[in-house]
């Protein structure tokens, strides 16, 4: 089993900042990738930012230039470093990864999610 736990959400003004955590941890043998999604309320789910292992990036036109997605390997840890956010930004923010395991001799990929962290901004 592999547990995703993030932190680092809140309530912010229109400007702020605020850098969001995600730790994968289990019976990892990869992490492919890893990434954010956000859903607003009555709003589909949405890629905001993803990692790949060897470091190309992705992001949403919508936060291109405000966000940067980072990983931190050893420690099998996601950060979304959040600038000049917007109020459009309010959603539940989730951390997604794709990770290779091993059990009872076999190998597997599937995805995971993280329970999610509501980040707000007000206007």
């Amino acid at each position: 089993q592999v547990q995703l736990v993030e932190s680092g959400g809140g309530l912010v003004q229109a400007g702020g900042s605020l850098r969001l955590s995600c730790a994968a941890s289990g019976s990892i043998f990869s992490i492919n990738a890893m990434g954010w999604y956000r859903q607003a309320p009555g709003k589909q789910r949405e890629l905001v930012a993803a990692i790949r292992s060897g470091g190309s990036t992705a992001y949403a036109d919508s936060v291109k230039g405000r966000f940067t997605i980072s990983r931190e390997n050893g420690k099998n840890t996601v950060f979304l470093q959040m600038n000049s956010l917007k109020p459009e930004d309010t959603a539940v923010y989730y951390c997604n990864a794709d990770v290779t395991y091993y059990s009872v001799g076999r190998r597997y990929t599937d995805d995971y999610w993280g329970q999610g962290t509501q980040v707000t901004v007000s206007s």
